[in-house]
């Protein structure tokens, strides 16, 4: 069997890896299957730069890490990734800052990287690379003379055409993801928009078993949703913990309902408009107030952008305003945090609330919206509020879908959920995780590796 290389941008805290969600969860139980390499940055900056990799191997997975300058971090992630890319994806042109500098050090970044994972390569290997920060590190790796199969799998969304020609150097990094074998995207609209400026902007063509011929190469492309680890989840959310959060969470509500939110701090997440909606069904349906009270988790992301010091004083601003107006001596509306909570205690939050509001301006693919539905009482189960703008969108058809621009609409929502009938939340609930568990994380994991050596064979073969 060949040995899995997984590629991305952070390598999760070796001694936090038994909580760990998300990409987590799945790049390990790849790597233990197959034995491998996590490779990544460690999150550390130093004065100097990484002469090579700190490898340290626990069981069959080798974690190899790489330390970064203050100006790589500034530059390359600070700058390219958070302040060009992530908003530009993200369709919030009015917040991208484009700079010659951070372009030069996304490549200066990737070519660092490629250099100090060759020499941990063998022959056989499978690359598996993740996510928008490493977009150039297939081409770097090419040019060192790697000829293993190599994947990109990008876990945010991919723009239109017209989105993507504002950034300076679209063909640059459009071009690069050609020196993969293979290309995932979150879902069939990520990858209509790829296969568009292929075609329109590049010359290039899309053939009917997916290749992608551009840039004098080729490769495959193909949308591959992301999953959970649907059953583990919902199990965790009937643990001992998660009851006693369930518990704690009722004993603060008594006689009352709870809508919850779960975001890390970002301006994609349309966390404002949230609270704003919410305040729209305080005004319009009278009879909610004092029956519901919405609490919002939103852990601190990227404090050193700009961008997101604004979003905090907005949202802070927001909660405060809503709560002085409608709270009453013994109910407070909104109920806001500004903290992580661990996935066990957020199971059992989810399982205790009757609402799961989840409305991002845009988002890849937004896990937090499965693991709501994961975490429900199959006899009692919550409704899930969701932007028609999520990749869990086009998967989670059974929930209440909304245009999170439409703060009415949303509060419409909200109330509906409110009065939904019994059956009538069993009814949807039901088909969501049947998907949930026929499509989980590894499902999606086995999907990419198998196309990936489809791909690279074919690409080899006469």
């Amino acid at each position: 069997m060949s040995r899995l290389v997984v590629v991305s941008n952070r390598v999760a805290p070796i001694k936090a890896r038994a909580t760990a969600g998300g990409l987590a969860v799945a790049v390990l139980a790849a790597l233990r299957e197959s034995g491998g390499v996590w490779f990544g940055w460690s999150g550390q900056v130093t004065p100097t730069p990484a002469a090579a990799a700190d490898v340290v191997t626990i069981g069959r997975v080798t974690y190899a890490l790489v330390d970064l300058t203050s100006e790589d971090y500034d530059e390359y992630y600070n700058g390219f990734a958070n302040r060009s890319l992530w908003p530009l994806f993200h369709y919030r042109l009015d917040l991208a800052a484009f700079d010659r500098r951070f372009f030069d050090a996304h490549l200066r970044v990737n070519a660092l990287l490629a250099h100090a994972l060759t020499p941990l390569l063998r022959d056989d290997d499978e690359i598996w690379v993740h996510d928008f920060h490493l977009i150039s590190m297939g081409r770097e790796l090419r040019r060192l003379g790697c000829r293993s199969p190599i994947g990109f799998f990008l876990h945010i969304p991919f723009p239109t055409t017209e989105i993507l020609l504002a950034l300076p150097h679209h063909r640059e990094i459009v071009g690069a993801l050609f020196d993969y074998d293979l290309v995932g995207f979150q879902t069939a609209n990520d990858l209509r928009a790829f296969r568009d400026y292929v075609v329109t902007e590049a010359g290039g063509r899309v053939d009917a078993d997916g290749t992608v011929h551009a840039f004098r190469r080729s490769l495959r492309a193909q949308a591959f949703p992301i999953g959970i680890d649907t059953d583990d989840f919902a199990a965790m959310a009937t643990t001992a913990k998660a009851r006693r959060h369930i518990e704690r969470l009722r004993a603060s509500l008594p006689g009352r309902e709870m809508i919850i939110g779960v975001d890390r701090l970002d301006y994609t997440k349309g966390l404002v408009e949230r609270m704003l909606a919410f305040e729209r069904m305080l005004e319009t349906f009278p009879a909610t107030r004092g029956r519901v009270t919405m609490m919002q988790i939103a852990a601190p992301s990227r404090t050193e952008v700009p961008e997101y010091a604004d979003i905090r004083r907005a949202l802070e601003a927001a909660a405060g305003h809503i709560n002085g107006r409608f709270a009453e001596f013994d109910w407070v509306p909104i109920r806001y945090l500004s903290k992580p909570f661990s996935r066990q205690a957020l199971s059992g939050l989810f399982r205790g609330s009757r609402i799961g509001l989840v409305t991002p301006f845009r988002d890849g693919m937004n896990l937090v919206a499965k693991e709501y539905v994961a975490a429900q009482d199959p006899d009692d189960p919550g409704v899930l509020v969701l932007s028609r703008f999520a990749g869990a969108a086009h998967e989670l058809e059974e929930a209440l879908i909304v245009n999170p621009y439409d703060v009415h609409a949303v509060a419409e929502a909200l109330n509906r959920g409110l009065d939904m009938p019994l059956a009538e939340r069993r009814a949807r609930w039901a088909p969501m995780m049947e998907r949930l568990r026929r499509n989980d994380v590894a499902a999606w994991r086995k999907a990419f590796l198998g196309a990936l050596r489809q791909a690279h064979a074919a690409a080899r073969a006469p």
